[in-house]
């Protein structure tokens, strides 16, 4: 279960619903990620009265773009730096408190249609247990399975799409503070692709990389290929080159699945799409996807219609897909680090050019809230069990 899932699963928890977690892995865990918060994360946790854990990360002031040798440093409205390790499991936490329960180490399958619930299986170590749900909310990140229940569900990947590969190097192999300091993103573009490096809570240096699949093949693999986009760059090397088996590679990135609905389903956070993030942007987009689903759960708690999955699809491109424009293009524009080191150039002389495109990317803007209800409603009524 991801941000978008445990988010949501924390908001259906306060208003009253019963509300089971799945998650197929143990935790903690680390994965692959930038591990920075944007201004969006921010506004969303805030509204969610989580300010807590946004504060245990480290406040961002600055991107550091590097390219063709040449860096360009660009303000940042606000921001933090959280490892995943820490964001993660303080949102599970936040939903347990608020009542949900959660499993770990099962994995969840969609069983058959029913008019009134969707059967799931729960395989875990020792056997498996059926259940009822009202509503799924698949938020499975990027690797999950289209249901074998819900055969129209296609995940179609972008030609060319780029792997996402990240690793964390601690104590001394994060080297000296001022090679890579506190407070701000690093982002190394190259030929390759591109490295982004920046420290999180514990002190720990944080990489999370886009790769080109045949760079990575002719680096021979992504140590190597991350340590020459840093010295392309200009960057700093590393003080020790993280062991290839430190390093986590992803499924490719850019994709998207349609729809984003099934009968008493809806998909959201990466399962449902995804674009290459640059300043945090990515825990935004599952935050805000998490709150804007609220309503049309608790519609469907009560009283299923079709109508749901229209209104979930126009819901995410509204709050979602639209936003997400700029970093498709911007991720464009990192593949060819020529017109990249031009960009930069003319932002370098007129500072106007780049601040507007960082507002753009660092707007807020926030679905409606629900409050809890203040009597008990039909939402307890429906269990998943």
């Amino acid at each position: 279960m991801r941000p978008a899932g445990a988010a949501a699963a924390l908001g259906l928890a306060r208003q009253g619903a019963r509300v089971l977690v799945v998650e197929q892995r143990q935790f903690p865990r680390w994965k692959v990620c930038g591990a920075c918060l944007s201004p969006q994360a921010l506004a969303v946790l805030q509204a969610m009265g989580l300010d807590h854990i946004a504060a245990a990360g480290v406040p961002l002031e600055q991107l550091q773009l590097g390219v063709a040798g040449r860096s360009l440093p660009l303000p940042l409205r606000q921001g933090r730096a959280l490892s995943r390790h820490h964001m993660d499991q303080a949102l599970l936490q936040a939903a347990a408190d608020a009542g949900a329960a959660v499993r770990f180490g099962s994995r969840a399958e969609l069983g058959p249609v029913q008019p009134a619930w969707r059967e799931l299986v729960l395989h875990r170590r020792g056997g498996k247990e059926r259940l009822r749900a009202a509503v799924v909310l698949l938020a499975a990140g990027l690797t999950h399975r289209s249901p074998r229940q819900e055969p129209a569900l296609r995940t179609r990947i972008a030609p060319g799409s780029r792997v996402g590969a990240g690793c964390v190097l601690e104590g001394d192999a994060a080297g000296p503070p001022e090679a890579y300091p506190s407070g701000v993103i690093h982002m190394a573009v190259g030929r390759g692709g591109y490295v982004g490096a920046v420290r999180v809570e514990t002190g720990a240096l944080n990489l999370a990389c886009a790769f080109d699949p045949a760079a990575l093949r002719r680096a021979g693999g992504p140590a190597p290929l991350a340590g020459a986009i840093l010295a392309e760059a200009g960057f700093p090397p590393l003080v020790e080159q993280p062991a290839e088996q430190s390093w986590q590679l992803t499924a490719p990135l850019t994709r998207r699945t349609r729809p984003l609905a099934g009968h008493r389903l809806l998909l959201l956070g990466d399962a449902a799409g995804y674009v290459e993030p640059f300043t945090g942007e990515g825990m935004g987009w599952a935050l805000t996807a998490a709150l804007a689903c609220l309503p049309l759960v608790r519609r469907g708690l009560v009283e299923w219609d079709p109508a749901l999955a229209d209104d979930w699809h126009q819901q995410h491109r509204h709050w979602v897909a639209r936003r997400q424009t700029v970093c498709r293009g911007l991720a464009l524009l990192l593949r060819h680090p020529t017109a990249t080191a031009a960009l930069q150039r003319t932002a370098a002389l007129l500072p106007s050019v780049a601040r507007p495109l960082l507002q753009r990317v660092q707007h807020t803007a926030l679905p409606p809230l629900i409050s809890t209800p203040a009597a008990p409603s039909p939402l307890e009524a429906a269990p998943w069990r």
